[in-house]
């Protein structure tokens, strides 16, 4: 470091790493420069390996319980309905920008998608592609995101005009990452809600309404949930989860989604 004392390296949904990248990192983690803190991110810490964990101090972060999502949203969405902001605040997963999302047209628009391609598996009726809307909904966020980075970073670049043309290059790239990372965010959003479906249908079916997420879509979940092994309604979610680390490491989007909803459909049949 040129000035601080200090210098933090943060790497981001460290699962994502593959073997060969973990493995490269062993040397570091355990014999860090003296001025480095190396901070590894993880929603999913079962995905590291065990030499890498163990060579980390954990830190948990508790997620913020659905009550707590859910008094927020009665005070900032109280035209919502009760059960629809229920749902949002058991959907999020603690998350409760997430939950507002849930609540706006795009996140419903979103939302809707997501059930249609799970209850599409269920039914067995996968003809029309229903996924395809879960990447249309994906690439109209990035799109916003996009435009909207390219805005706020236009509007402080506009006091540098002696270099316009290489500004507005730096800009129009910002836009793409900030559209990148929106639609990748969006669509992983998308399959955990397509998860959370399928983890419904095996709560109903072993009994346990009380534990459902989707709340509001109670007649929906019956309706799907009649007949089914609750040991295939998990094992599809289980598929969702895995098609979720995929897509983290840039797999063909499109063909991953065809794959994953034919699978499912094949284990709920």
């Amino acid at each position: 470091p040129f000035e601080g004392a200090r210098r933090v390296f943060v790497i981001e949904a460290a699962e994502a790493m593959g073997d060969e990248s973990q493995n490269a990192l062993l040397k570091t983690l355990e014999e860090p420069p003296p001025f480095a803190h190396l901070v590894l991110l993880s929603a999913d810490p079962g995905g590291l390996l065990e030499t890498v964990t163990s060579r980390c101090q954990p830190v948990r972060f508790v997620a913020l319980s659905p009550e707590a999502v859910e008094e927020e949203l009665a005070r900032a969405a109280p035209d919502a309905a009760p059960d629809e902001r229920q749902a949002a605040a058991r959907l999020c997963g603690g998350d409760a920008e997430l939950a507002h999302f849930l609540l706006t047209d795009g996140g419903r628009e979103l939302r809707r998608a997501a059930e249609a391609s799970a209850r599409a598996a269920r039914a067995d009726e996968l003809g029309e592609a229903p996924w395809l809307a879960l990447l249309a909904v994906g690439e109209t966020a990035g799109a916003d995101a996009a435009a909207e980075a390219s805005a706020r970073r236009a509007e402080r670049e506009e006091a540098l005009r002696g270099e316009r043309g290489r500004r507005l290059r730096e800009v129009e790239d910002a836009g793409r990452r900030a559209g990148r990372r929106r639609r990748t965010e969006v669509l992983d959003f998308a399959l955990a809600l397509s998860a959370a479906w399928f983890r419904d249908l095996a709560a109903v079916g072993e009994g346990a309404p009380d534990v459902v997420m989707n709340v509001d879509r109670a007649a929906e979940l019956e309706a799907d949930a009649a007949g089914l092994d609750p040991a295939a309604a998990r094992r599809a979610a289980e598929l969702v989860l895995d098609t979720r680390r995929r897509l983290r490491v840039n797999v063909a989007e499109e063909l991953a989604l065809e794959a994953l909803f034919y699978r499912a459909a094949s284990v709920l049949r």
